[in-house]
């Protein structure tokens, strides 16, 4: 490959976000599931961007389109099926946090509700 970026995986573990998180600062945090989702149990710092507005207001995020993204959801469908999306668009770096806010919940912050 000529490109000097590496290609990264489009899912990484939460242990994995959290560790990015702490480490950059220039990550964009995108929440791509419903306000009442997020209004019940959120990732501090996150973006609320859902999965069904998210072709109409990609052009919010253009400023990370060669940053890093991380997408999550409740358990990790909707954020597979975003970023995936948002790879198509142009959006190389944007992943999938697997097992969504209620992994996170489970092994990051035990604070946070769970549904």
């Amino acid at each position: 490959m000529s490109d000097s970026h590496a290609i990264i995986p489009r899912e990484l573990g939460v242990q994995e976000a959290k560790q990015v998180l702490a480490e950059q600062s220039d990550v964009l945090l995108l929440d791509c599931r419903n306000p009442d989702e997020f209004e019940f149990v959120h990732i501090a710092g996150a973006c609320l961007i859902p999965m069904d507005e998210i072709q109409e207001r990609v052009r919010e995020i253009d400023e990370f389109r060669s940053q890093r993204i991380i997408v999550y959801c409740h358990l990790g469908g909707r954020s597979m099926n975003v970023a995936g999306w948002l790879r198509q668009q142009g959006f190389l770096q944007a992943q999938s946090m697997a097992g969504g806010v209620d992994a996170w919940a489970e092994q990051i912050d035990a604070s946070l509700p769970r549904y």
